[in-house]
């Protein structure tokens, strides 16, 4: 008797068990389809995607509904950089954080200043002048001047650092800093100016992109110096030069990871990776209205497109230099202005700003009331600026 009631009870327990685990598993399957139902309908449907976006996933950031740095009276430089923003008044930057507090004050000798940033690092030198610094988190690293004019700044994600100077006997004077604010060499351009520089992540080149005018064809080329010759031997350390096709004009150039080096042209991006140049977007007979290769391995161009019959949208093409495949993104009004770094790109469409991953999905939606003229954006933090304030949008 005492082992059919056993049964009984195991049968029982069993049944319990087994209706723990249908239940169980009958949620988790219903979970997924709401999950893919969801994540199908927000890809594919922009009604309910805006909706989601705003409702749900509070991308959208209203104008006095942000955190705000106040400004004072005086001229101010704003620029963001690593988690921060910085505000360059009076010799004095100011260093504010996402929740719009003060972290720190630095005596900054420069009053026009050129900024450029990678990771933690920030370089700032005096525009036309010779004083130039770099900033490690919140704190001054080393700061140091040059003879001449400088007109250029580069900062690599390591520190290294890359000036450009005129005003000298030669065109161009090139010197490159460890990131300690030792000078490893000098490297000198007698016929050419230079438009820009880039240092590889991995500290092994120096990029310069050349424009030559002196005679009369406009001349672009691209010079790519060894670090570590030039070090030691500036004459012969030069490891290619790429030249452009005549009157072609280069505007920017940018290394990417896998020392993948992006040139800007006015009408195309190529890039150069394994010592071989290759054209990577094609602007030509498209309606271009903005490009950038100062993004994290992807290039981004902007192509006004027509909508009706007095309006116009901005298509945004976002190309992988990993894969060269291309991911889009339509904002419907046309940029005023685009600013990129690393993976985001801002959108300013006059009032609103859209901020846009390079995966080409919005990050956030900011929202004014008045035409918005100034960002400053880095891959954390984004400042909208306006006369007396900084919103903070954080990304």
């Amino acid at each position: 008797m005492r082992d059919f009631w056993e049964e009984v009870e195991s049968e029982n327990t069993k049944k319990k068990i087994n209706k723990k685990k249908i239940i169980t598993i009958s949620a988790i399957v219903v979970i997924l389809i709401l999950v893919i139902t969801t994540t199908l309908i927000y890809i594919y449907n922009q009604p309910a995607r805006e909706w989601i976006d705003k409702n749900i996933l509070r991308k959208e950031v209203l104008q006095n509904n942000a955190t705000t740095i106040e400004l004072k009276d005086g001229q101010s430089s704003i620029y963001a950089f690593n988690k921060y923003i910085g505000i360059l008044s009076k010799t004095k930057l100011n260093i504010y954080n996402q929740s719009g507090n003060s972290e720190a004050e630095l005596d900054i000798q420069i009053s026009n200043p050129l900024f450029n940033s990678a990771n933690r690092f920030l370089a700032i030198a005096e525009s036309q002048g010779q004083k130039f610094y770099l900033i490690e988190d919140k704190e001054i690293k080393w700061e140091t001047e040059v003879e001449g004019n400088i007109s250029q700044i580069n900062v690599n994600k390591n520190g290294y650092v890359a000036v450009a100077i005129t005003g000298t006997s030669y065109k161009t004077v090139v010197a490159m800093y460890s990131p300690e604010g030792k000078e490893l060499f000098k490297t000198y351009l007698s016929s050419s100016r230079a438009v820009d520089i880039t240092i590889s992540n991995d500290n092994k080149y120096l990029a310069i992109a050349e424009i030559d005018t002196s005679g009369t064809i406009i001349k672009s080329s691209v010079k790519v110096i060894s670090i570590e010759k030039a070090s030691t031997d500036p004459t012969n350390s030069v490891e290619n030069t790429f030249e452009g096709e005549n009157d072609k004009l280069i505007t920017n150039i940018q290394y990417q990871d896998k020392d993948r080096l992006l040139c800007m042209y006015t009408d195309e991006i190529t890039i150069i990776e394994n010592g071989e140049e290759t054209i990577l977007v094609d602007n030509n007979n498209k309606k271009v209205i903005f490009q950038s290769v100062e993004l994290t391995n992807n290039a981004v161009s902007v192509e006004e497109k027509s909508s009706g019959l007095f309006t116009a949208n901005s298509e945004v093409s976002i190309v992988s230099t990993d894969n060269k495949e291309t991911k889009t993104y339509t904002a419907e009004s046309v940029a005023k202005k685009i600013i990129t770094y690393g993976n985001k790109i801002a959108l300013n469409l006059g009032t609103e700003v859209e901020f846009i991953s390079t995966d080409g999905w919005l990050v956030k939606r900011y929202i004014a009331s008045q035409e918005i003229t100034n960002i400053v954006m880095s891959e954390t933090i984004a400042g909208i600026v306006y006369r007396d304030k900084i919103e903070i949008v954080n990304l």
